[in-house]
């Protein structure tokens, strides 16, 4: 009786060494280093299981124990991902265990998508449907549907999207991108408005936005912005026009061509200011921070005209006369 008691505890005692020896090879399985010579990017489609992952996987040769992988529910339900559709970097030296942390994760690959200041939303739509991997549902909307779908409608797109590097990543839409730039220019126009001036000739937070994309489109010297703004700010206080070109050129639309003639600064559009009193009806572009920051703090000062220099940067004067000889000596000579 002894010696039988003796062989089934030693019969238990190889089994028990054969269980652990298969759990720990079946575990090196695991931890094996993935089948890659170079970095590899893999997508998990949507509503794909891990099943399939394992799957595909296999085939492209990236994991030769497929059988380990198949286990793991069984053996380890705990450490089986919760997938998340999207693309994911493989990198050589990554083993099947840091395959499944990276896929459980939210480390999914990312698309950087940047919309500069001064853009108008036209520009900025044309983008969105050009950039790749991104869905694009308003291609075939018009500006008005696609302010009703973001929960604006009836209200005019331009200058409410924050010109800014937004990223993505597979699986979002160009409504997600619109959604974010919108929200993004309410908070900063609310943080800037809260800093105004007082003496300011607007008192809503919506004409700081067109006197920012008014700034935006005149100049891209960041250090004339505010001198832009003061000048702006005292033709509004004595009725003068603002007379500032970017707003002929915005009411003229696709006919534009590069350049404005003498009849287009005549031409009574809504947005032509030196046919209209006042400010535009609208944004004419996509203001940044410090565009917007300069329409509620602009420079005090006794300027009341600016021409171009040609060389990015403007000449300020006090006077018409001075204004005019500044225009000789910078447009009609050159």
């Amino acid at each position: 009786m002894k010696r039988i008691l003796a062989a089934l505890l030693v019969v238990v005692a190889l089994g028990a060494i054969g269980v652990a020896g298969a759990y720990m090879y079946w575990q090196s399985r695991i931890e094996a280093p993935l089948v890659l010579e170079e970095p590899m990017l893999y997508q998990v489609p949507s509503g794909a299981g891990f099943h399939r992952v394992v799957v595909e996987l296999s085939e492209q040769g990236v994991i030769e124990d497929a059988w380990a992988y198949r286990l793991l529910p069984r053996l380890a339900p705990d450490d089986v991902p919760r997938l998340r559709a999207g693309e994911y970097q493989l990198q050589p030296g990554m083993t099947g265990q840091d395959l499944m942390t990276l896929l459980a994760s939210n480390e999914v690959v990312t698309y950087p998508l940047t919309v500069p200041e001064g853009w108008t939303f036209a520009r900025m739509r044309e983008l969105l449907d050009a950039a790749p991997k991104l869905e694009s549902r308003t291609a075939d909307m018009s500006d008005a549907e696609v302010m009703a779908l973001l929960g604006r409608e009836g209200e005019h797109p331009e200058g409410w999207f924050f010109p800014d590097t937004y990223r993505y990543h597979l699986g979002m839409s160009d409504v997600d991108i619109l959604q974010q730039s919108l929200e993004k220019m309410e908070r900063v126009l609310a943080e800037v408005w809260a800093d105004r001036r007082d003496d300011l000739p607007f008192d809503a937070p919506y004409e700081a936005l067109i006197m920012a994309s008014l700034i935006e489109r005149e100049t891209g010297a960041p250090e004339e912005r505010r001198q832009i703004a003061g000048v702006f700010k005292r033709r509004l206080e004595r009725g003068m026009r603002l007379q500032t070109d970017p707003t002929v050129i915005y009411g003229m639309g696709e006919r534009y061509d590069g350049r404005i003639g003498y009849a287009d600064l005549r031409e009574a559009t809504p947005y032509n200011t030196y046919v209209i009193d006042g400010m535009p009806p609208t944004p004419i572009a996509l203001p940044g921070r410090a565009s917007l920051e300069a329409a509620v703090n602009p420079l005090p000062g006794d300027t009341l005209y600016f021409v171009a220099k040609g060389d990015g940067t403007h000449h300020f004067s006090r006077t018409l006369r001075e204004h005019n000889n500044a225009v000789n000596r910078y447009i009609r000579n050159r």
